[in-house]
């Protein structure tokens, strides 16, 4: 089918930043045109041999690439709530971990389900996902029932202070079930699906798992994602075990160059940030997770202008809590200029990072991320015609400070439309919440969790 979106403020995210008036052209699963709108008068053709055209009116609304969000947890969306007001070692080692533990096939199901609906009907089209240690088929087929594109994987743990028994592994055990994953589902979902080798943080991982990890994903090909950097009391902890920081243990190790995701970065070193740039390792930005967990804010400006690539994520739901992709981005400019002055990261800046930064720093930028002839039909519109938006004098600064999740009429991935009119249209939105409700607190008996 081809698919017309009509009429809109096309933000193509391109490499010359254009912005136009006009029409998107989709032809299956790819863009074939984007320009300015025919003669009101010319109207469009049907396609030749009688197949039918879809037209989606985009008149007075902003017509953008999908979002990209570079580091959430789905598995943890049914935690929403469960996990507040503590610091980021306790946060895992007294809610996250027994809860991630206490999960069940259903539960995982569910949680992926919860998490994925939230996200497309926000505008987020692509995400960077790390699962729990057990059960990651039932969220690689919830996800692709939802139609969202994913690069996922299960997290890998063989040691650590406080993990409870169900999560802990053996190492040999943890790159089986690893690489049986990424043989099983990389790829699947017409290419929506791909894997990425999640070991969770230094503190849960043996030097061996990490260094086996990156050889395995370097031979593949496959992205290496983890945390780092992000809180001083992991960074200390770090320290006093191993006797050096965990950016350089991870490098150290083999996690690092264009196909390496560090998520938040927070307390990075102008140094490190020289090295990462260098290595071409990637760091995602996480605002919110930052400041709730009070691990700070991180200096992204000063990543940027030491030319590492930062793309933007939620995070997880116990620690946001939600996965909107629009609250990142405001937070991302605000705290910003209180970092790094108000002339820091301006609002184009923030969209690129929510989208082609984020496709590049996951490897997918010559497939998404921008509006261009050739790339993946992960699109989204947004009507900003409402009173919290309204007038949209500049659409980049409407966009970033004024926009929210509920502007999002429509989205596509790969040409589908996957939610239409504000609606989800591949998954029971509603009975995925009720559901929610009911699966949570069973979740949380099993945890030990109040």
């Amino acid at each position: 089918m081809k698919t017309c979106i009509r009429g809109g403020t096309i933000v193509t995210c391109d490499g010359a930043h254009r912005v136009m008036h006009g029409d998107v052209l989709i032809d299956g699963a790819r863009i074939v045109s984007v320009g300015p709108s025919p003669s009101p008068h010319a109207g469009i053709s049907a396609p030749a041999g009688g197949e039918a055209l879809q037209v989606i009116d985009a008149t007075g609304c902003v017509v953008m690439p999908g979002l990209v969000q570079a580091h959430v947890h789905l598995v943890q969306t049914l935690f929403r709530g469960l996990a507040d007001d503590v610091p980021l070692l306790a946060w895992l080692r007294r809610f996250i971990w027994p809860l991630e533990a206490a999960h069940d096939e259903a539960s995982l199901r569910l949680s992926a389900e919860l998490g994925a609906a939230e996200l497309l009907l926000g505008g987020t089209t692509t995400i960077l996902d790390m699962g729990t240690v057990h059960g990651h088929d039932a969220v690689f087929e919830a996800v692709g029932r939802s139609g969202l594109r994913a690069i996922s994987g299960k997290a890998m743990m063989d040691v650590g202070e406080g993990v409870p028994k169900g999560l802990r592994e053996t190492t040999r055990a943890s790159l089986r079930e690893s690489e049986r994953l990424a043989r099983d589902w990389s790829g699947a979902a017409d290419g929506r699906l791909g894997y990425a080798y999640c070991p969770r943080f230094i503190l849960s991982c043996s030097e061996a798992l990490l260094r086996e990890c990156a050889a395995v994903a370097a031979a593949h090909g496959a992205l290496v994602h983890t945390h780092a950097a992000e809180h001083e009391e992991e960074r200390k902890a770090v320290k006093d075990l191993l006797g050096a920081d965990d950016v350089a243990l991870l490098a150290r190790f083999g996690i690092t160059g264009e196909r390496a995701v560090l998520a938040h970065g927070v307390q990075l070193t102008d140094e490190e940030m020289r090295q990462l740039a260098a290595a071409k390792t990637r760091i995602v930005h996480c605002p919110s997770s930052n400041l709730k967990l009070g691990s700070g804010i991180a200096r992204v400006h000063a990543m940027r202008e030491a030319g590492v690539v930062v793309a933007l994520g939620a995070d997880g739901a116990p620690c946001n809590n939600n996965l909107d992709g629009w609250v990142e981005m405001r937070l991302a400019a605000l705290l910003a200029k209180v970092r790094s002055g108000t002339t820091t990261l301006p609002a184009r800046d923030v969209i690129r990072m929510a989208t082609i930064d984020g496709a590049r720093a996951l490897s997918l930028h010559d497939q998404v991320g921008s509006l261009e002839v050739g790339k993946r039909a992960d699109i989204v519109v947004l009507d900003v015609n409402g009173v919290q938006a309204a007038p949209a004098v500049d659409v980049m600064s409407t966009l970033v400070y004024a926009a929210q999740s509920r502007d999002v009429r429509h989205v596509l991935v790969d040409g589908r439309v996957v939610v239409r009119h504000g609606e989800l249209v591949t998954l029971d939105a509603a009975r995925i919440a009720r559901l929610a409700c009911e699966e949570a607190p069973k979740v949380a008996r099993r945890a030990g969790v109040t």
